[in-house]
């Protein structure tokens, strides 16, 4: 099996576990009004999204043009950026919502959805985060080193993604636990807090190295440009620049 096919493999399991993983937390979560618990349900699915991202970037090797292979890499690796950055949003205002920030503004009288509910105790989902714990690292590690080898930026940003669910594991378990074992209620929204600041972190990370190298800001700006056109901008670029050296003559 090739590097290509190695990626494909690996993307096939973290969708098939990330689903799984994502119905369990958002269950549990739900009946147990855990945010942080949802909130990692919720970045299961975007790691889904996201490696379905990937796995429709892997079938496009040898398939089609470099040129065209550079702009689905490009598109592949923003995508993933998205994911994060939306899903953030999503968690900060559940976590906020329950802190009771919205009820203390008052606003929750006006809109029923923001008002604080109550944080209960979820031993699956403790299980759920140790599990996770055991199997995002070594997936990323397998992820990396496989996009290092076949030179996919997408797949080493995924590879990214996913270790960043295992440390979302870590504040997942943290904050579980303090609410089980000591009753520590808003130990969970923190925890939903700092589940935010590495999404952020991440997608913001990721959105500015898609764009770093010149090739792919090229081919950032060819995604809207069609190539008849943009053949016709080489060709007066090239006309001014001609029209520029022979000012410059007369005027020496």
């Amino acid at each position: 099996m090739d590097g290509y096919g190695k990626g494909l493999l690996l993307e096939y399991m973290t969708v098939g576990y990330n689903i799984l993983e994502a119905v369990l937390s958002i269950l549990f979560g739900a009946l147990s009004g855990s945010v942080a618990l949802i909130g990692f349900g919720l970045d299961s699915i975007v790691e889904s999204l996201s490696g379905g991202v990937l796995i429709w970037r892997l079938h496009q090797h040898e398939r089609v043009s470099k040129e065209q292979e550079e702009r689905i890499e490009f598109i592949a690796v923003r995508s993933v950026a998205v994911t994060f950055i939306v899903l953030g949003l999503y968690v900060l205002l559940e976590s906020l919502i329950s802190l009771g920030l919205f009820d203390l503004l008052g606003v929750s009288d006006t809109v029923p959805y923001l008002a604080q509910e109550e944080t209960g105790v979820s031993i699956p989902g403790i299980g759920i985060a140790v599990a996770s714990l055991l199997v995002m690292p070594y997936l990323a590690y397998l992820k990396k080193k496989t996009g290092k080898e076949i030179g996919s930026k997408a797949l080493v940003a995924d590879a990214r993604e996913t270790l960043v669910c295992a440390w979302l594991s870590v504040a997942l378990l943290g904050g579980l636990a303090l609410n089980a074992l000591f009753g520590w209620w808003w130990a969970d929204p923190i925890a939903g807090l700092i589940i935010v600041a590495f999404l952020s972190k991440e997608g913001v990370e990721q959105w500015r190295e898609a764009g770093e190298d010149d090739d792919d800001r090229t081919v950032h700006r060819q995604l809207w440009i069609p190539s008849s056109q943009r053949g016709e901008d080489h060709e007066e670029h090239e006309e001014v620049e001609q029209h520029d050296k022979e000012e410059e003559t007369k005027n020496a």
